[in-house]
């Protein structure tokens, strides 16, 4: 069976929602005041219309000629009143789209600026294609029931009150019969609204996961083919799906019953007032044009509700949307720091480790009671196996992560005492996958430093053996990387993304398996350029391949969490341990390939 998860409460996220519309009171007020004009044009006219029938009438009865002059007055103030209700109609869209769309632009800014502040853990626990889905999906969804149920609702909600008004005018006997179908109209909508909501929001969670899944597969849909795993996306897909059409199914047909249900609410209240209106136009009490007049009213007293009706799945849907959309609004943040009165410029690159402790997760520590002393300019090599803690140790140096316990240290100071934009500020990095945003080459690398001049540019593509294959390509430093950067080889990306780490001239540089993706000369050629980068520099080199970090000055070897061996490459080889086994372990294996 079907199981939905437990909407949060309505009032709260009806009421949150409309707070960001005070900032437009005035543009709203002009809108309601459109509106107030609109819906009395339109109110007075079903009067008009009854007093031009109780003449007819009359004159028909009475066996005089028809009062053609009144009945050319009533003709012509109906024309103006009619293109007076359309004007002042026109006038309500016209702000109301402004409004609509300037509240949507803000919320798309709170949201955006949102993700900044967000820790890096947070993308960690929830799949890029929900957080998307959040930012994209629920938003629209929002900005369509801002720009047209609100609109609706304000104008339903002015034209039952001027309607009651001119029935009470006319007759209060049958505005009494006529009020009783009103407490059966809200309570239907109440309970429909109930029921469906929390399928509306069902609906909106399997959004979200649909579309994680969906940028899953396609990001990785080379591996995804090349392992013949399609039949498995497909069926994980058709599961989502599934889910996705059974909330969607219950959302639509639960939420579809309202407009029915108000009808046959409103035939029960056309029935009462012809009867009623009948036996008082047969005793002398009411006119017949009068009685004519309040039909129109009690279709038209019914129509808001049911246009109200009708938007109520619209309406649902954005509350579900907002649900998701403050989830994400009162997600914990990075917490605010000041700039330090510390001289960056002062501090060398000196790392040390006290005692550290962390884990991902309560009670799976990662590292435990990590010392380590770094000197600066010393090229450190982090070696293990896979889950040992090598890539932890860049999250925690970058501050992505706070130590559980124990300290970091960069020339004796903590850098918890250091704001995170001035710990990041003394770092490059270039990380396992490559990332390149969709623009030219030389925006690509000029993103490692602002402000910096197309020679220093063209200086770190040339230290990072990039600026050859550039100049190869047809517009050079001009070429428009496409989504990805898919229109050049893994080993240019690779390329790039060292030139815009040379770029950023920094005092500590992080390699995260940085020659990885290249053919044996690039890598050679790299590990010249990087040997005279890191000349001067704290440089902390992640490799599985251990034949890339023979140079290092220090070779830290973690399994488990722990650092279980350290020295140069020459010390560890004579030690004949864990790195040993390991780096012999990978020779063989070369040595069988080849």
């Amino acid at each position: 069976m079907f199981q939905v998860e437990k909407p949060k409460n309505f009032k709260v996220t009806l009421k949150r929602l409309l707070s960001y519309l005070k900032p437009r009171r005035l543009p709203l007020i002009i809108v309601a005041i459109a509106a107030v004009f609109s819906t009395l044009f339109n109110v007075i006219s079903p009067k008009l219309l009854g007093d031009a029938t109780s003449s007819l009438f009359d004159s028909f009865m009475e066996g005089t000629g028809v009062d053609f002059p009144f009945i050319g007055k009533l003709l012509i103030v109906l024309i103006i009143l009619y293109c007076a209700s359309t004007f002042f109609a026109f006038i309500q869209q016209y702000i109301m789209a402004g409004v609509s769309q300037r509240t949507i632009a803000e919320m798309r800014q709170e949201v955006n600026e949102k993700l900044t502040r967000l820790p890096i853990q947070y993308f960690d626990k929830h799949k890029h294609g929900d957080v998307l889905s959040r930012a994209v999906n629920d938003i629209d969804n929002i900005n369509t029931s801002l720009q047209q149920a609100l609109t609706q609702v304000i104008t339903s909600v002015i034209t039952v009150i001027g309607i009651i008004i001119m029935m009470l005018v006319i007759s209060p006997l049958l505005t009494l019969v006529v009020c009783i179908t009103i407490p059966l109209s809200v309570i239907v909508v109440r309970t429909v609204a109930q029921f469906s909501q929390k399928h509306f929001k069902s609906q909106q969670k399997e959004l979200g996961s649909i579309n994680g899944h969906i940028e899953e597969m396609f990001t990785g849909h080379q591996v995804v083919k090349a392992f013949g795993q399609e039949q498995d996306a497909i069926k994980e897909f058709d599961s989502i799906n599934d889910r996705l059409y059974k909330a969607g199914w219950k959302a639509q047909f639960i939420s579809g019953i309202m407009m029915p249900l108000m009808t046959f609410i409103s035939n029960i209240g056309y029935v009462f007032v012809s009867i009623a209106g009948g036996l008082l136009v047969l005793n002398g009490s009411i006119r017949i044009g009068d009685v004519q007049a309040f039909i129109q009213y009690s279709q038209q007293l019914s129509q808001p509700m049911v246009q109200v009706a009708s938007v109520a799945n619209m309406i649902q849907a954005a509350l579900a949307s907002a649900e998701r959309v403050f989830a994400l609004l009162d997600e914990d943040e990075e917490k605010r720091e000041e700039v330090s009165d510390v001289n960056l410029a002062n501090l060398r690159g000196r790392v040390s480790f006290e005692h550290v402790h962390f884990g991902y997760e309560e009670n799976s520590p990662v590292i435990n009671d990590m010392n380590i002393e770094v000197e600066h300019g010393q090229t450190v090599a982090i070696v293990g196996p896979t889950g040992a803690g090598k890539t932890t140790i860049i999250n925690l140096l970058l501050r992505f992560y706070e130590t559980n316990k124990g300290d970091i240290r960069i020339d004796n100071k903590s850098i918890k005492d250091l704001s995170r934009e001035e710990v990041r500020s003394m770092f490059a990095m270039v990380l396992q996958d490559t990332w390149l945003f969709n623009g030219t080459i030389r925006e690509n690398i000029a993103y490692g430093r602002e402000g910096a001049t197309e020679t220093e540019i063209i200086k770190a593509a040339h230290n990072a053996y990039a600026d050859d294959f550039i100049r190869t390509l047809p517009k050079g430093y001009d070429t428009v990387l496409s989504e990805d950067a898919t229109n050049i080889s893994q080993g240019q990306r690779q390329l790039i993304t060292i030139a815009r780490a040379l770029l950023r001239d920094p005092k500590i540089l992080l390699l995260d398996e940085a020659t990885s993706s290249v053919d044996t000369r690039t890598e050679m050629n790299i590990q010249k350029a990087m040997k005279e980068l890191m000349n001067g520099r704290t440089s902390f080199v992640i490799a599985h391949r251990l034949s890339t970090i023979r140079d290092a000055d220090l070779i830290l070897v973690m399994n488990k969490g722990d650092i279980v061996e350290k020295g140069t490459h020459e010390q560890l080889i004579e030690k004949n341990g864990f790195y040993a086994e390991l780096y012999y372990s990978q020779f063989s294996s070369n040595e069988e390939i080849s």
